[in-house]
């Protein structure tokens, strides 16, 4: 269980405050206008940003304030940060050791999560020489290899074209149930929402607004009505 309680940040004059909990293997997307927050929570999360107060406990383990290789968490950002001088595997393997030091169990590991994301015929080859949808899943598999029980996704594939997008979705979802993986999504695509997400988590004015489970998307309230206008 992921518990966020209070979880404030400031900012210029204002405060941002989270509160939330996410239960073991669910997917929660994040939606919200721009500038509401989405990506600050996130930044919290991972450790990119100072709280100003409050708690983030996984599984009853605290790790607000904890460095940010410690925390149990990946992230995968919009920009896939792949080095171009690297190969897929080597860019893969730096989810295990930043210095390519790998043992024989850790080069499984990454043939493995290769496999998983399908690319596991493309992993002597560099970046420039894939599409951008299998450079996001080299950066998947990269997350993958950290073997962390939560998984951060901030847009990840909002720049790919719609049948893709819907592709890695749905492998992102498959990942989630077959490793009981809790990811937390930020999108601007409620439809992304609807395909794969347990709940949903409004956000706006640097707060939780509304959270519920994934079928009010389908009946929306007031609140949800008015973001999707």
């Amino acid at each position: 269980m992921l518990k966020v309680s209070e979880l404030s940040y400031h900012y210029q004059a204002q405060t941002l405050s989270f509160s939330f909990t996410s239960k073991p293997g669910s997917i929660t997307a994040i939606l919200g206008p721009s500038g509401a927050g989405k990506s600050t929570l996130l930044s919290l999360l991972c450790g990119l940003l100072p709280p100003s107060g409050g708690d983030v406990l996984f599984d009853d383990n605290e790790f607000t304030q904890a460095p940010a290789h410690e925390r149990p968490l990946s992230i995968l950002f919009q920009e896939h940060n792949l080095f171009g001088h690297l190969t897929v595997f080597d860019n893969i393997a730096l989810g295990i050791s930043p210095r390519l030091a790998l043992s024989a169990d850790d080069k499984k590991s990454i043939g493995q999560a290769a496999e998983q994301v399908g690319l596991e015929s493309y992993l002597e080859r560099l970046p420039g020489q894939l599409s951008g949808g299998q450079k996001q899943r080299v950066a998947l598999a990269r997350c993958l290899v950290r073997n962390r029980p939560l998984l951060l996704l901030d847009e990840p594939f909002s720049a790919l074209d719609p049948s893709l997008r819907k592709d890695m979705l749905q492998q992102v979802k498959q990942l989630a149930r077959q490793f009981n993986t809790t990811i937390l999504m930020v999108t601007h695509h409620p439809e992304d929402a609807m395909a794969i997400a347990d709940n949903v988590l409004f956000i706006d004015g640097g707060n939780v607004v509304y959270h519920a489970d994934i079928s009010e998307l389908s009946a929306p309230n007031e609140i949800i009505k008015q973001y999707l206008s």
